[in-house]
């Protein structure tokens, strides 16, 4: 973080960032999917990645990139207006998913391979099962639920293995605010061992 930039700054310019990666990156392939598998089932999603990405980084400010998601998705794919509801509402739900950060905490779920999987996990189910129960209210089958968990199958792998990658670099899949002081610690302990080295 600039020495000129605030916190609130940092978070928006990162949330921005991400949205924009997720907006630019939904499209592209929903738009390949529809040009190049037009009769394809099942579909890829970036939505739960970047979103359980940015639940890591920022908590809650994660539901604008949800429903971003949603919005994306709805849109490119030619949807009517139903359809919207159902991407944007639905895919909020996944920010129940802040349960399992109060469970284990933020810290142990990041250095966990398992917990990092079911974190990942419980993102995308989450927000299958919302899309289902929204599209319910519409006056459909039970039976919807089972059909959003079964057409986004490539994406719940897409999005582990996409979590599980960030997991490794980091600062990438890390509660920011952490992050930002762990920095600030390692960098006082460098200066004190250089301190001590220049006497």
């Amino acid at each position: 973080m600039g020495p000129h930039l605030t916190f609130k700054q940092y978070r928006g310019i990162d949330l921005a960032i991400f949205a924009a990666i997720l907006a630019l990156t939904e499209f592209l392939i929903v738009r390949a999917a529809k040009s190049w598998f037009p009769d394809q089932l099942y579909t890829v999603s970036v939505t739960a990645a970047v979103t359980a990405i940015v639940l890591m980084r920022w908590g809650p400010f994660a539901g604008i990139h949800a429903a971003l998601g949603g919005l994306v998705y709805a849109w490119t794919s030619g949807g009517n207006l139903q359809q919207f509801v159902i991407y944007v509402v639905g895919n909020v739900l996944s920010m129940a998913a802040i349960l399992l950060f109060k469970a284990f905490g933020k810290e142990k779920i990041r250095k966990s391979f398992l917990l990092t999987l079911l974190f990942a996990l419980s993102v995308i189910v989450l927000m299958q099962v919302g899309r289902g129960l929204v599209a319910l209210i519409f006056g459909n089958g039970i039976g919807v639920i089972w059909k959003f968990i079964t057409m986004d199958a490539l994406s719940d792998l897409f999005t582990l293995v996409v979590v599980w990658v960030a997991s490794r670099l980091d600062g990438v899949f890390e509660d920011q605010k952490h992050y930002l002081l762990r920095q600030q610690k390692e960098r006082e302990e460098q200066q004190n061992d250089q301190s001590r080295e220049d006497l």
